[in-house]
């Protein structure tokens, strides 16, 4: 796993052992950035479910300003913390070692406002619905212009409008979904 553009170019980066994290696959954030183009730079990042931070540091390395990670697996967050390391990123991340319910809730009291917000809950265990309905919720957390890009498996679905959010585009990569989505009605 490596960091596929932008200033940590090349850059290895260390992940867990086993089945406990299933990192983004490279063509498909490779797809994902591709889609998000220069809307990054500059911008807030949140990396939900954030594993070993794969999406959050490639955001930094291809310009965002902050990356926002949550993941409730402590061994997880170590690895975050660690790649950041590597990637010398340390000053532009904060690493929320919580369920991602409670993550958000914190976030949404602090009145943090993202530009991307990054879904990607663990395939077919119903945390996608529940997830993009806190945010559809909560469309404040996401900046004017911002998106929300959910990845999942492709026997879950995110809905097409959730709260203040539509789907404006869906790509498929065999067993995973992407979907991206904006605010409806322009009151981000």
């Amino acid at each position: 796993m490596r960091i596929i553009a932008g200033l940590a170019k090349g850059r290895v980066l260390k992940s867990l052992k086993g089945q406990a994290l299933r990192p983004t696959a490279e063509r498909v954030r490779e797809a994902i950035f591709g889609i998000l183009g220069p809307g990054v730079e500059g911008g807030r990042f949140l990396d939900l479910y954030a594993g070993a931070g794969t999406m959050g540091l490639e955001a930094l390395s291809r310009g965002a300003a902050h990356a926002t990670f949550v993941e409730s697996h402590r061994p997880a967050g170590r690895v975050i913390e660690e790649n950041a390391r590597r990637c010398g990123f340390e000053g532009q991340v904060r690493v929320l070692l919580v369920p991602v319910a409670r993550g958000l809730a914190r976030l949404r009291r602090e009145g943090s406002v993202f530009d991307v917000v990054f879904v990607d809950p663990p395939y077919d265990r119903g945390e996608v619905g529940a997830t993009m309905s806190r945010l559809g919720q909560w469309p404040r957390m996401v900046s004017e212009g911002g998106l929300v890009v959910c990845q999942h498996s492709r026997h879950e679905e995110a809905g097409e409008e959730i709260g203040g959010l539509v789907r404006m585009r869906r790509r498929r990569f065999g067993e995973t979904i992407v979907d991206f989505y904006e605010c409806g009605d322009g009151e981000w």
